[in-house]
């Protein structure tokens, strides 16, 4: 059997270097105009106001690769290098947090499953590390503890993979809302949909590296830890 830590490290490397790649791939793309001017926020309003969504504001927000679109108080929140942009990885970005908010309108399932979760999450995270290590602490006295840390977090594993098809399926509904509306062409939606894969991959890693050290954590409530 494979070591956890030996699978810990793993995820922690390929992690990285997905995180590199996405990185690269931003500078990359954010290099390159969509050629009709159109800048992050007029992308978002346009994809939103084509599906028929005039509720939602479209705002700033700080930092890079911040951008999110909440649902509590219905806004597209963009980052520095993409609501000003005009270049194709403003677009891609834009279009799939816009994705999320068309997924909102239309009640998408797993989202409205992943907004449920958060405030469990939530709670979960706030406590889970301390009911973790006193578990393990009290591991040969007090062994529930310990399984109560897991169910803790393994609600925010449950998360994470849940995630994964939110995250797929307003790419999906970027892309092709990108392409049908002429936002990008036979020559850049390549490109478009080469930044939105490379965020997607992020997701793909978290949750796996997530259900990694829930197994872990497994294995020493069973008295299995190497």
């Amino acid at each position: 059997m494979i070591s956890p830590w030996v699978l810990f490290i793993g995820i922690a490397i390929v992690s990285w270097l997905v995180q590199m790649n996405l990185q690269s791939k931003f500078k990359k793309y954010s290099k390159i105009p969509t050629g009709n001017g159109m800048t992050g926020r007029d992308v978002a309003l346009k994809m939103l106001h084509d599906n028929g969504i005039y509720d939602v504001k479209v705002t700033h927000t700080l930092g890079q690769l911040t951008d999110h679109y909440n649902p509590a108080n219905k806004t597209v929140n963009l980052s520095e290098g993409v609501y000003d942009s005009n270049s194709i990885m403003a677009a891609a970005v834009a279009a799939h947090e816009c994705g999320h908010a068309v997924q909102h309108a239309r009640m998408y399932a797993p989202l409205k499953m992943r907004s449920a979760l958060v405030p469990i999450v939530n709670f979960s995270s706030s406590i889970v590390t301390w009911v973790l290590l006193a578990g393990i602490l009290m591991l040969s006295t007090f062994p529930q503890l310990l399984w109560i840390g897991i169910i803790l977090f393994a609600t925010t594993t449950l998360f994470s993979f849940i995630t994964l098809p939110v995250e797929i399926n307003a790419s999906k509904r970027a892309l092709v809302w990108l392409n049908s509306s002429g936002i990008t062409n036979s020559f850049n939606h390549s490109q478009a949909e080469d930044a939105l894969r490379s965020a997607a991959y992020t997701y793909v890693v978290a949750a796996l590296g997530s259900l990694a050290t829930l197994i872990y954590y497994v294995m020493i409530a069973m008295g299995r830890r190497d």
